[in-house]
C-alpha cells in the first residue's frame, strides 16, 4: 500500500517509464454529490500491481503527471469514470487511455462487457465478486478486499495485447479515434446543468411549457446539490420534479401533496420552486427545449429503419465490431426521420463512413 508522497513520486518515476499502465479506482459515492475516492490501484505488470491509499496522501499531483503523459498508455475498464474521478482528484487532465471495454467492441465483442466477464473470456480466469459493496474508505482493508482491488488492473495490460490482436487493422482507426475522444473532459465530465431534465424518466411526455419549467427546475436542483454534496434525489425526487412540472405547481400545499417530499423541504426549497415554475410558464414556446417524445415512424420509414438496422447488423459482423457503436435505435430513427442534428455520431467521423453505403439523404 502506498501512503506517503515520497512512495508515490517513487512509483511514478517508474511507471512514467513504462509503455503502459493499468490503472483503476473504488470510491464510495451513496451519500453525497462528489464520490468519495477510497482506493487507486495501479500495476505495472500482473505481478507488480499496487494499491494508493488516497486518504493518507493529500498530494496526488505526481500521478495526475503520469496521467497527462502522453508517452504512457492508461488502461482503464469502462473508463468515462474513473478518469472523472482522477481528473478531480489530481488536478490533470488524463491522455493517452486505452479502455478495455470500448475495445472489446471492435474485436468482435460486446462493448458492455464488465471485466470480469472480459477476463473469464479471454484468459479463462473468473474472478471473486463478494467485495464489489465494500467499504473502501475503512481501514485497515482486509485481504479479500486487497486480492479484489489488485485483481482489478493485474490482467488489464495483458487483455490489451489480447484486444489488439483481434481488431482489424481496418477498424483499427475507428477503434483509435474512439479512444481520442477521452483525452477530452468534455466527453466524461457528464451533461451540462441545463441538460439535467432530459435523463428524468417521463420528461418526454410535457407539453413545452411543463418542459421549459422541468429544465429551470432539474438545472436549479443540480446547482443546490452540488452546494451542498447531496445526490440530487435527497434535494428533491425526479417524481416531484416532473408532477411540479407537468402540474405548473404554484402552490406550496399542493407541492407537498404531489409526492415524496417532506413539509421541511417544501419550507426550504418551496419559494425557488415556485419561483422557477412561474419563470417557465411565462416562457414563449418558441423559447421552449425541443420535444423529448419518442420520434414515431410510419410504415415506410419503418422499413426503412429495419433495412438501416440489417445493413448494421451484416456489415458489423463483417468488420467484428458490436453494432451498437454505430447507434442505438433512438439515433437510427432519428436518421431515417431526418431530425438528427448536423453534429450527431451518425454524420461524423467513422460512423459517416460506415454508413455511406447506405447512400439515404440523411447521411
Amino acid at each position: 500500500m502506498i501512503t506517503t508522497v515520497e512512495d508515490l513520486k517513487s512509483l511514478m518515476e517508474r511507471a512514467q517509464q513504462t509503455d503502459a499502465v493499468a490503472l483503476d479506482t473504488e470510491f464510495i459515492w451513496e451519500r453525497t454529490y462528489f464520490p468519495r475516492l477510497g482506493l487507486i490501484q495501479l500495476a505495472l505488470s500482473n505481478e507488480e500491481c499496487f494499491l494508493i491509499d488516497p486518504c493518507a496522501i493529500d498530494d496526488l499531483s505526481s500521478l495526475g503527471e503520469l496521467l497527462a503523459d502522453r508517452g504512457v498508455v492508461k488502461i482503464f475498464h469502462d473508463a468515462p469514470q474513473d478518469l472523472s474521478i482522477l481528473r478531480s482528484a489530481t488536478g490533470h487532465d488524463p491522455r493517452n487511455i486505452f479502455d478495455t471495454r470500448l475495445a472489446a467492441g471492435f474485436g468482435g465483442l460486446s462493448s458492455t462487457l464488465s471485466l470480469g466477464d472480459l477476463i473469464e473470456f479471454l484468459l479463462d480466469i473468473r474472478l471473486a465478486k463478494n467485495e464489489t459493496r465494500t467499504d473502501w474508505l475503512k481501514r485497515p482493508l482486509s485481504d479479500k478486499q486487497i486480492e479484489y482491488a489488485m485483481d482489478d488492473v493485474r490482467y488489464l495490460r495483458a487483455i490489451r495485447v489480447l484486444l489488439l490482436a483481434r481488431i482489424l487493422p481496418t477498424t483499427l482507426p475507428w477503434l483509435e479515434a474512439e479512444l481520442a475522444r477521452l483525452d477530452s473532459p468534455d466527453n466524461y465530465l457528464g451533461i451540462d446543468d441545463s441538460k439535467r431534465y432530459t435523463k428524468i424518466k417521463g420528461a418526454g411526455s410535457l407539453n413545452p411549457q411543463s418542459l421549459s419549467i422541468l429544465q429551470d427546475l432539474a438545472s436549479w436542483r443540480e446547482k443546490e446539490a452540488r452546494r451542498k454534496n447531496r445526490p440530487r434525489g435527497h434535494i428533491i425526487k425526479d417524481a416531484v420534479l416532473l408532477t411540479v412540472a407537468r402540474e405548473q405547481l404554484t402552490d406550496p400545499a399542493a407541492i407537498q401533496q404531489c409526492g415524496e417530499i417532506s413539509a421541511k423541504s417544501v419550507k426550504a426549497y418551496g419559494d425557488r420552486i415556485i419561483s422557477l415554475v412561474k419563470q417557465g410558464k411565462g416562457r414563449p414556446t418558441e423559447e421552449c427545449p425541443p420535444s423529448l417524445r419518442n420520434v414515431k415512424l410510419n410504415k415506410t420509414e419503418q422499413a426503412a429503419l429495419t433495412r438501416l438496422q440489417d445493413y448494421i447488423t451484416l456489415k458489423s459482423d463483417v468488420n467484428g465490431i458490436d453494432p451498437i457503436l454505430i447507434g442505438n435505435k433512438s439515433e437510427l430513427k432519428r436518421c431515417i426521420k431526418n431530425t438528427s442534428p448536423s453534429t450527431s455520431r451518425q454524420r461524423k467521423g467513422w460512423r459517416k463512413e460506415f454508413l455511406a453505403e447506405m447512400k439515404e439523404n440523411w447521411l
